[in-house]
């Protein structure tokens, strides 16, 4: 599960990509706006793979299928990698369009002893960069004079170790020598990356309920605190 994630170190993405000589172009309506507390429906910077090579852009985080008559009731977030060939709302882009979703670190719940859900802050022990790996479409509405909506999701396994205690679930984060490679969506072996992560990869640490409110997006959110702490 990955319900919450913060961004805001586009900077340093952009080096990276340039790095890892991974060519992309920025969409013409890309705007960035750091968040400490992103959440559904957001709008999430993403670098979408496609026949073009590799965009970066705006996604808004709930998947919309381009095939859907309508806004559906159900957006997804999350994707479970162990399903994507086989689930209606993922099947048809698993070849086509894979993304990939810069994060500087994700949110996750527990129960506290004290019956309280305790927020916790899951980012890379080294303190760089995540890429979730996902999927994006871009949705068409009826109405004449709307606009395309391109939407995202998140592929997520099973948590490792270290991140079990907390949830049983958790974004697939890919290492940076293979973002190219999942951008590759006619690339079926990608598929072998969505695997939980390798137990040194992350550090976590509980933070503030602050957190709790999607509309509080400041940067103590992601501040360490004491579990149980509100």
């Amino acid at each position: 599960m990955c319900g919450r994630f913060g961004f805001f170190e586009l900077r340093f993405f952009i080096e990276m990509l340039r790095q890892l000589e991974l060519p992309f172009e920025e969409a013409d309506a890309y705007q960035f706006s750091p968040s400490y507390n992103i959440a559904p429906e957001n709008q999430v910077t993403v670098l979408a793979g496609n026949r073009q090579g590799a965009l970066l852009a705006n996604a808004r985080w709930g998947l919309i299928p381009h095939w859907s008559k309508g806004i559906p009731k159900v957006r997804p977030i999350n994707a479970r990698a162990e399903t994507l060939a086989v689930k209606p709302y993922f099947r048809h882009l698993l070849n086509r369009h894979h993304c990939i979703i810069p994060a500087s670190g994700f949110y996750e719940w527990n129960m506290s002893p004290s019956g309280k859900k305790q927020p916790w802050y899951i980012h890379r022990s080294d303190n760089s960069l995540m890429a979730f790996a996902g999927l994006w479409d871009t949705w068409i509405p009826p109405e004449a004079e709307s606009k395309p909506v391109t939407s995202c999701t998140i592929v997520t396994t099973k948590a490792n170790r270290k991140m079990r205690d907390i949830h049983d679930r958790m974004p697939v984060i890919l290492e940076p020598e293979n973002w190219k490679v999942w951008l590759e969506a006619a690339n079926t072996g990608n598929r072998s990356l969505l695997v939980p992560p390798g137990e040194s990869l992350l550090d976590r640490y509980p933070v503030s309920s602050k957190v709790n409110s999607p509309r509080y997006i400041r940067k103590d959110c992601m501040e360490r605190t004491t579990a149980g702490e509100i």
